[in-house]
């Protein structure tokens, strides 16, 4: 990624000029060619408003929400732009993302940063928000044992997410220093030995391996009448036996982007601890770099800097 001149800002929209950007398992799928993505990718960020109508908002840190919805439709009437049959998003669908020098969001889109949050943790608010829409999508009760399947950034922040809700947290991976960062957050951890899994032990299950295996594999480790919670995005078909799905009465719920204000208020009070899940930080200049080494075994979170 190269740097750019500040893009053309439209009315409601606020240029941001990046100060972090965050790689994730979608950027590295979208190289593969998941959703037919061409341009500049990058969704997780924080930044400082450099232009906006409104001008109380220059100046301030910000991190924004991803989708840009028409504004006009049923889903975007229920604050779900994120579900708008006519939206873009950011560094995805036919919207330049964070990793240049400057990117623009409407002003509607935008969150501020506390300053309790540092900039580093701040880019953390987006996939955060996505491991909170679990909460807002079912209702787990407190004190309940719910398992997450993958020990990567997106499934660690799941199990501290369960963990400060109440839930018995039981964490499945193969990398036993990933799984540490779980433990030390009071998660019970599981090193997944010769990809031997238990069956049928669990009423939630969460699949965050981001790979094509890891529902088939959920599946399998869920109860009768249980509910998995689908969180892997990868270019490509996910193979599954559906006999398990309907013979049990399995119940599979995908979940993708969450609300901030939740996400904001866990790294606020120190409820979710995101620092030792950065892997490295490089500068956008060797973004390319950055992407090697995000999919390098055992990596967690390559951030880039402005």
């Amino acid at each position: 990624m190269r740097r750019e001149a500040q893009p053309r800002r439209l009315a409601g929209f606020a240029t941001i000029r990046l100060i972090y950007g965050g790689i994730c398992n979608t950027d590295l799928e979208l190289q593969r060619g998941y959703y037919g993505f061409r341009g500049t990718p990058g969704h997780e960020f924080v930044g400082e408003v450099v232009e906006a109508d409104d001008r109380d908002w220059i100046g301030q840190r910000v991190v924004g929400e991803i989708n840009l919805g028409c504004g006009e439709c049923d889903w975007c009437r229920r604050d779900l732009a994120r579900h708008c049959p006519h939206r873009s998003v950011l560094g995805i669908v036919k919207h330049p993302g964070a990793f240049r020098g400057f990117l623009t969001l409407p002003l509607k889109n935008l969150h501020r940063v506390p300053a309790q949050i540092s900039n580093e943790q701040a880019v953390f608010v987006e996939p955060l928000a996505a491991a909170c829409e679990i909460l807002d999508q079912v209702r787990i009760p407190s004190g309940a044992c719910v398992a997450v399947l993958g020990d990567g950034k997106l499934g660690l922040l799941i199990s501290q997410v369960l963990k400060a809700h109440g839930a018995e947290v039981h964490q499945y991976g193969r990398h036993r220093e990933k799984l540490k960062i779980a433990r030390a957050a009071g998660v019970h951890t599981i090193v997944i030995r010769n990809g031997k899994l238990p069956a049928a032990k669990y009423a939630w299950m969460v699949d965050a391996t981001g790979s094509p295996q890891g529902l088939q594999q959920a599946v399998g480790m869920t109860q009768a009448r249980g509910t998995v919670i689908m969180k892997s995005t990868t270019h490509g078909l996910a193979r599954i036996d559906t006999a398990p799905v309907i013979v049990n009465e399995i119940t599979l719920i995908g979940s993708r982007c969450g609300r901030f204000e939740p996400a904001l208020r866990l790294l606020q009070t120190g409820q979710v601890q995101v620092d030792k899940l950065i892997s490295e930080v490089l500068p956008l200049e060797d973004a390319s770099l950055a992407f090697r080494h995000a999919r390098a075994r055992g990596a967690l979170k390559v951030l880039l800097h402005a």
